[in-house]
């Protein structure tokens, strides 16, 4: 009796470990905000192993606002550390703590952010695993004889790419500086070494909203090989390799 209770256990045990390493992981909307109504827009959390972004833009693709960085779980709180913030750029760096009561498929975020008070409640979108869901670091760009140029190295200047829960987002920013260069981000498909971004929201131009992009790509190792064309139209392979 003794060996099939700690079996179960073990099974039990299994199963859960996932869950509770990972609780957080994938794509999240936001259904409801106390401060800015959330019929109005769409906001979209990525969050990966230890890093998160969202988006937050109206319905018709126009941008509102953005951030990202990296988090920690502890109990019923999570402590967020910001590497980019659009609304107010004073916090990047500075940890920001919230309490957080989570499900399996929902969860509500309460606290206060650059003076004002907040509860937020979000619900989880389903989407299969894919072959790069991530966190992922702009490593390097390839030329027309497919060599690889210097690898950019590990500083506050970077352009990050999360994809998770079929939802990927950009963001280029400096840490150090504070400033922020970009940002954009959609839904997504990885399938037999096509990759296809559908773009939502971009900082940069609303007129980018709808476009579809495909382009080719390849993991090697812990790099994956880009190439196709931008948004803009431009010959673009690039290599980008996952966080260290």
């Amino acid at each position: 009796m003794k060996r099939l209770t700690l079996a179960l256990y073990l099974f039990c045990l299994t199963l859960l470990t996932p869950l509770l390493s990972q609780p957080l992981q994938g794509a999240w909307r936001l259904t409801y905000d106390d401060v800015q109504p959330a019929s109005e827009r769409e906001m979209v959390a990525i969050f990966s192993d230890d890093y998160f972004m969202f988006g937050n833009y109206y319905k018709d693709g126009r941008f509102i606002g953005a951030g990202g960085g990296s988090y920690e779980l502890n109990g019923d709180a999570i402590q967020l550390t910001f590497d980019f913030y659009t609304d107010d750029n004073s916090i990047v760096r500075v940890p920001q703590n919230y309490s957080l009561d989570l499900s399996s498929d929902e969860f509500t975020l309460k606290g206060n952010i650059s003076g004002t008070q907040f509860t937020q409640k979000w619900e989880q979108l389903d989407a299969e695993p894919a072959p790069l869901d991530g966190d992922w670091r702009f490593a390097a760009r390839v030329d027309e004889d497919g060599n690889v140029g210097n690898r950019r190295t590990p500083g506050p200047r970077q352009t990050v790419k999360l994809l998770g829960g079929g939802r990927f987002q950009w963001a280029a920013f400096n840490y150090e500086t504070k400033e922020f260069m970009g940002t954009g981000g959609g839904t997504y498909e990885a399938e037999d070494g096509t990759y296809t971004e559908n773009i939502e929201f971009f900082s940069r131009d609303d007129s980018r909203v709808g476009a579809s992009l495909s382009f080719q790509f390849e993991r090697k190792g812990d790099d994956w090989y880009h190439k196709g064309k931008s948004s803009k139209g431009d010959p673009l392979h690039e290599v980008w390799t996952v966080e260290e």
